[in-house]
């Protein structure tokens, strides 16, 4: 749960610095402010995170993604919030050189994975056909229906249209998130799992880490 705080502290910074403190005229913060509430952060953790990012002497925070590959040519994509590129460029090497993975340039991975972007909705009086027939004009591709709601996937570059549009039909919007998903897996012996796994925990241990990406299957042979 502090992590997750951490996470979402770092991007209320971010969502300020890019369009100001008032949720009202920034749709960025708004989207975050939401997060920050589906994960239950008290007002006052995200009052205090607006304040810090409006003041003058709050470094910037500049979100950086990394490229590289684990063991076992498992491609492994890291999303980081930093005010300290050096340091993390430094923290994220080591840990791919200490677990016999390799750190690689911009563009070496990224191609394999789909920028996208969600939104949890309530299901409540909501038809889930007639929420992706009409949100299909806004980008939507796929609406899915779990326990806590409605899930709508679109490519990353239709998050704002959506946001939009769900707001004009005071259509509340639970939570929402990007995510990059493998277009292609591959599968591992469960030894070669726990060998990628050690590199994805020590990444995912590090403060500058927001999220971690990889096109390891799951599931063992």
């Amino acid at each position: 749960m502090s992590k997750a705080f951490t996470r979402i502290g770092k991007d209320i910074v971010i969502a300020v610095k890019d369009g100001g403190p008032d949720p009202a005229s920034n749709s960025k913060l708004r989207a975050v402010i939401q997060n920050a509430k589906s994960v239950n952060m008290p007002k006052d953790n995200i009052e205090r995170a607006i304040k810090r990012a409006s003041d003058k002497s709050q470094g910037d925070i500049k979100e950086v993604l990394f490229e590289g590959y684990g063991p076992h040519g498992i491609a492994v994509l890291v999303e980081t919030a930093t005010d300290n590129n050096t340091r993390t460029v430094a923290n994220i090497r080591s840990y791919f050189n200490k677990c016999n993975g390799s750190l690689g340039t911009s563009g070496s991975v990224s191609f394999m994975f789909d920028h996208t972007c969600n939104f949890r909705i309530p299901s409540e009086g909501l038809d889930p056909e007639e929420i992706e027939l009409e949100l299909i004009d806004f980008g939507a591709e796929e609406v899915f229906v779990d326990d806590d709601g409605l899930l709508i996937y679109a490519p990353f570059e239709s998050f704002g249209a959506i946001q939009s549009e769900l707001e004009r039909r005071d259509i509340e919007i639970l939570s929402s998130g990007f995510e990059r998903i493998p277009q292609v897996t591959k599968t591992l012996s469960a030894e070669e799992i726990a060998d990628v796994e050690k590199l994805l925990e020590k990444i995912e241990e590090d403060d500058d880490v927001q999220n971690v990406y990889h096109t390891m299957n799951e599931g063992t042979e």
